[in-house]
């Protein structure tokens, strides 16, 4: 009780001023004049007791007859209706002790004061108790909407932890695919290629489980791996690299995605080289030429929209990719550190 006084001590002391300005206002009108009586607080402070009856009232039937989480007019009339009821009974219960223990029951329970005294007890109910349920709806939709925002943080880190999960089997399979081929073709070549990949994939491993890293070192990684896909293609694939402004945090393995992109689908030869090439403006952008390898077998693409999805939840921005006769590229919002 004591916790929840004190979350809700700027509404009371809103219900109290509010009290407190509406009893200089009646004393004023009924009296035409200013004196020291009409400052004096007790109205405000008896406004408030009673206020405070109707919020535990109120409070009561919230508690007892809402069964929706969302909000809904029929519920809440029909609780803010028995409420006015219980509420104008109680005072009445009160204001009846009060006058036999005072003797005053003729003077506050004739006809004209009671209809008076139960009018404005009415109109007061009707107003301190649209407050409260103002303040308590919208203190629940706050609440709610924190909820909402823990909620989809976890289904994001959950989902964005499940495709990571499927880009170490990717590299590591496509990787072993390259090795495959090495050995049949050269056995030396393919020893030094696997003690290459065994550093380069320690790599992998590391940041297997972050988010994000920085530019600096994925861009130190993707020069590593496009090395080693030269033990196979030699210069038939070519990486253009220039000084970057390398500040900033990308998805991990983003940059060696989008080179395995351009090797995947495009042929490359020594007379006629593809030319991949990173630059960054206001995003990174990773382009390359095209040269469309023929009889291959169709690509999925996975790789590329795991991607997209991961950039989406993390950031909320698309990744851009843009197809020409005789380029392909691909542009990724960069996370500041």
């Amino acid at each position: 009780m004591l916790s929840q006084l004190k979350q809700a001590r700027y509404f009371l002391l809103f219900v109290f001023l509010f009290s407190y300005a509406q009893s200089i206002q009646v004393r004023f009108l009924i009296r035409q004049k200013l004196n020291w009586f009409i400052f004096t607080p007790e109205a405000a402070i008896a406004s408030l007791m009673s206020s405070c009856v109707l919020f535990l009232i109120l409070y009561f039937f919230i508690k007892r007859w809402q069964k929706s989480e969302l909000f809904s007019f029929k519920e809440v009339l029909k609780i803010f209706s028995f409420s006015l009821l219980v509420f104008l009974a109680t005072m009445k219960t009160i204001g009846l002790l009060l006058a036999l223990l005072f003797d005053t029951f003729e003077r506050n329970f004739n006809q004209k004061t009671l209809l008076l005294s139960t009018f404005s007890e009415l109109m007061d109910a009707i107003i301190y108790g649209s407050f409260f349920l103002t303040y308590y709806y919208y203190q629940k939709n706050k609440t709610n909407q924190k909820q909402l925002i823990v909620y989809n943080q976890a289904l994001a880190e959950t989902k964005i932890d499940r495709l990571k999960a499927q880009l170490n089997p990717h590299f590591l399979f496509n990787n072993l695919n390259v090795l495959d081929q090495l050995i049949e073709e050269d056995q030396l070549q393919a020893s030094d290629f696997l003690n290459e990949f065994a550093e380069i994939y320690r790599y992998v491993l590391q940041v297997s489980d972050k988010k994000i890293i920085a530019l600096e070192e994925e861009y130190a990684f993707a020069k590593k791996y496009f090395n080693l896909m030269q033990y196979k293609y030699g210069t038939a694939y070519q990486l253009q690299t220039e000084t970057l402004d390398l500040s900033g945090s990308i998805v991990p393995l983003t940059l060696q995605l989008l080179l395995e992109n351009a090797i995947q689908h495009n042929l490359g030869t020594e007379a006629n080289p593809i030319r991949i090439k990173i630059n960054r403006d206001s995003k990174l952008t990773v382009s390359n030429t095209i040269v469309p390898k023929r009889n291959s077998k169709t690509l999925s693409g996975r790789a590329l929209q795991n991607l997209k999805e991961q950039y989406f939840l993390l950031t909320k921005d698309q990744i851009e990719i843009e197809k020409t006769a005789t380029t392909f590229s691909v542009s990724i919002p960069l996370i500041s550190n």
